[in-house]
């Protein structure tokens, strides 16, 4: 049985590396989460990321980002072909998501223009927001695209969630 494929956006990255933040229990939580899921369950999924996600993780701070690019050499890196531009050109016109968050658009887009099967992320503004994804899984079915399952890790921890926090 193959293993399911899963998009990696910029943040799940991003909360791998650095210091636990002690100001803001969210992204503490969040952190934890996505630590402990990258320890006890990524092997269970066949992992990808692009190289908008890799340029993402490049900027900033110079330590931090070579420490997200370690991370995202454990994971394949898919291009970003026309047909993501297209879609994700749709997604900001059809949907809520903002023009500046353009970005956001291209991760789903490209998730689900190479038929990825989830995208795991913490992004809940733009991207694992109830209120959009109905929109967003039109807009990706209409242009003849599966739309990715978008969730967080936390719920790609499966069923011993409650023992693995």
């Amino acid at each position: 049985m193959a293993k399911p494929s899963v998009y990696l956006e910029t943040t799940i990255i991003s909360y791998l590396v650095g210091w636990l933040n002690r100001n803001d229990l969210q992204v503490a939580a969040h952190q934890e989460i996505t630590r402990r899921w990258w320890s006890n369950r990524r092997s269970e999924f066949e992992l990808f990321a692009s190289t908008v996600v890799f340029d993402e993780a490049s900027e900033g701070d110079p330590a931090l980002a070579a420490e997200r690019l370690q991370f995202l050499q454990e994971v394949q890196l898919l291009r970003v072909p026309k047909e993501a531009h297209a879609l994700k050109a749709v997604l900001l016109r059809r949907t809520q998501i903002p023009s500046k968050a353009e970005n956001d658009a291209l991760h789903i887009a490209i998730a689900a223009v190479h038929g990825i099967e989830i995208l795991a992320t913490w992004n809940c503004k733009h991207i694992a927001n109830g209120l959009i994804l109905p929109t967003v899984y039109d807009v990706c079915r209409l242009g003849g695209y599966e739309p990715p399952l978008v969730c967080t890790p936390y719920e790609l921890l499966g069923e011993s969630n409650e023992n693995e926090l």
